[in-house]
């Protein structure tokens, strides 16, 4: 008998068809510049080694980014390559200064037991500090995952191989993450071959080894992780998986966050006996509100903690269920919202085929399960191993809380329904002549960065902007074996905001780009201003200028109705043209760093810049003073 249709694509398009549905869900942004890099100078690309004739072939096969003080470093297929941050900055192109070649040794033997000879590399998909002066670096190998320790400036290895499993995933395909908190491991991957055992694991400590129970649906189902970070007495993990509480829709995912204790020891011989006591999710609600919520489930990326409205929060990538109409948002996420949803109400599955609902506390035994041994109602216990066994078992049994975090600012900050799929993201938490503004680098699955202003800020801005959208895909740097779709996705984003750059990962090479372009603005005054970036100003003598570095208190705000140097606006990349109506300017005095066209083509813009076109949306914002707004 063939399948009834799945409701949920039925039910969003009936969602978006009704009245109200249209008038709430935010429409998308246009872009005020849409440009590409295929004029741009090759020192800005890297594929790999010269001498590699894999990487010719196949390309870099990028994995993951680490920055460390001044220096980036770049896990691939079989390298890791450092990349001395100081020097880019000096113009010397994306060269590695020095890098680590690990093979695996036993490529052959790998294919002959049925795998694809590109399978078989050694993928380096963990890249952690261990502590000041060590690296882990875990592969893939063949299928038999291993892990080394490598001097950080030497990447010279030290010490002997360790065991990569649920440390590191057996296959590249698969979804990973780890991070080193108090001198322990704790990572999250697929444990088995097959990737039926999903595992958050801790190891390599002076504290016992745990780990999620086995095989156990409410704890992981087929997670895909995220993101890792320490924060007080936990750690914590992103990811998305099929929703076990909603499998009467079918395979439904939801994005969410669990942690463990830090300071866990496991519990007793008769009850999670070598296994985490203070596992505990909860799902991330990125939606759109209204009459009826639509929901942006799909967990793609997250970034560090970073300061938003003076508190610290998470900034995710999510899209919509893959059987859904096509939509991705931006979320952040406040980390003491998270914290506190860790103590909201249990959630359990009372009949087989029956909804999850919340327990209620008169059944869940005391210390409250989950809590940290030796914290708060769990301080007179010593240690986790100590817990009462009715405790361990309805932790064991109970996993899954009842609340969602909300979004920090109760909806998305930003909504894409009509573009590519979003992939990727980064933040500058402090960007602008004060340090103040926040900035999103958003990448998508086909190749371009969106430069987006969220709303809010000084301005109070009530809907976000597309500062520019950026084509950074190059077909004849990046392009490989893989499908051309495959190809265009962004994998990876870094900022260097001190180098004024970001680092932008495709599967078969890096390329990095300015963090702004204000040059191309030229002497017209209209259209620096209008652009609204907060990393250009208008200089008096020299025109539109990066800013860069930090300060800013000596940028100046005035609305000056006696200047009439408004520049030449006959630039017909801009599209803009100033005239005796402009009246509002920034002065830029020496406090911010001034970057100046370095060479005649980034002074006038032209082929190299390949600005395709620019847009403009009602008055530009000139600048965001601490007190005041000039527009132009």
């Amino acid at each position: 008998m063939p399948r009834a249709p799945h409701p949920m694509p039925l039910l969003l398009l009936l969602w978006l068809s009704l009245p109200h549905a249209q008038a709430a869900f935010p429409q998308d942004p246009i872009p005020l510049v849409t440009s590409d890099l295929q004029g741009s100078s090759p020192l800005s690309w890297f594929r790999g080694l010269e001498e590699d004739a894999v990487a010719a072939e196949l390309g870099l096969d990028f994995q993951r980014f680490l920055t460390l003080n001044r220096t980036l470093l770049v896990a691939a297929r079989d390298h890791v390559f450092s990349f001395d941050l100081q020097a880019q900055e000096e113009g010397e192109g994306l060269v590695p200064n020095k890098f680590l070649t690990w093979r695996s040794q036993d490529v052959e033997n790998c294919a002959v037991r049925g795998k694809l000879t590109d399978e078989c590399y050694n993928y380096i998909r963990v890249l952690v500090p261990w502590d000041s002066q060590r690296l882990l670096a875990c592969g893939t190998n063949s299928f038999s995952p291993m892990c080394r320790s490598y001097g950080i400036t030497s990447l010279q290895q030290e010490g002997e191989e360790l065991s990569g499993q649920a440390r590191c995933p057996f296959d590249a395909t698969q979804s990973n993450v780890a991070i080193f908190a108090e001198g322990s491991l704790y990572s999250a991957t697929a444990a088995d071959f097959q990737a039926s055992d999903a595992v958050v694991y801790r190891s390599l400590g002076s504290q016992p080894p745990l780990r999620s129970a086995k095989y156990d649906s409410k704890w992981l189902r087929e997670p895909h992780f995220v993101y890792a970070v320490e924060h007080r007495d936990h750690v914590y993990f992103f990811f998305r998986e099929v929703a076990v509480e909603e499998s009467r829709l079918g395979r439904v995912q939801f994005s969410r966050v669990a942690r463990v204790c830090k300071r866990d020891m496991g519990g007793s011989p008769r009850a999670l006996d070598r296994h985490w006591t203070s596992f505990l999710k909860l799902r991330l609600n990125c939606s759109v509100p209204g009459d009826s919520t639509f929901y942006f489930d799909v967990l793609q990326a997250l970034t560090g903690p970073v300061n938003l409205h003076g508190r610290s929060a998470l900034f995710g990538v999510f899209t919509t269920q893959t059987n859904s109409i096509p939509g991705s948002a931006v979320c952040a996420f406040y980390l003491d919202d998270i914290e506190r949803g860790f103590e909201g109400k249990f959630k359990e599955q009372r009949s087989l085929d029956g909804a999850w609902t919340p327990v209620s506390e008169d059944r869940v035994p005391s210390p409250r399960p989950g809590s940290c041994a030796g914290v708060g109602g769990a301080a007179s216990f010593s240690s986790s191993q100590d817990l009462p066994d009715a405790v361990l078992l309805f932790i064991k049994a109970h996993p899954l809380l009842d609340p969602a975090v909300p979004p920090a600012t109760h909806q998305p900050l930003l909504t894409l329904t009509s573009r590519a799929l979003l992939t990727q993201v980064a933040v500058d938490g402090v960007a602008g002549p004060h340090r103040n503004t926040t900035v999103l680098f958003l990448g998508s699955n086909d190749g371009t960065v969106l430069k987006v202003l969220p709303p809010g800020g000084q301005s109070l801005r009530p809907e976000p902007i597309i500062l520019e959208e950026i084509d950074a895909y190059s077909p004849a740097r990046c392009s490989g074996k893989r499908s051309a779709q495959a190809s265009r996705r962004i994998i990876g984003l870094e900022l260097d905001t001190e180098g004024h750059r970001l680092f932008v990962a495709f599967p078969g090479c890096i390329v990095y780009l300015p963090l702004s372009r204000c040059a191309r603005h030229g002497a017209c005054q209209r259209s620096c201003l209008a652009s609204q970036d907060p990393y250009c100003g208008w200089h008096r003598l020299r025109g539109c200028v990066s800013i860069r570095g930090p300060g800013g208190t000596d940028v100046d705000v005035t609305g000056n109705q006696e200047s009439t140097e408004h520049g030449d606006c006959q630039d017909g990349a801009t599209g803009s043209q100033s005239g005796p109506g402009d009246s509002a300017y920034v002065h830029l005095g020496p406090g911010p760093s001034l970057e100046t066209p370095s060479s005649p083509s980034d002074a006038h813009p032209g082929p190299q810049s390949s600005t395709l076109g620019a847009h403009t949306q009602g008055k530009g914002v000139a600048w965001e003073g601490p007190s005041a707004v000039w527009t132009c």
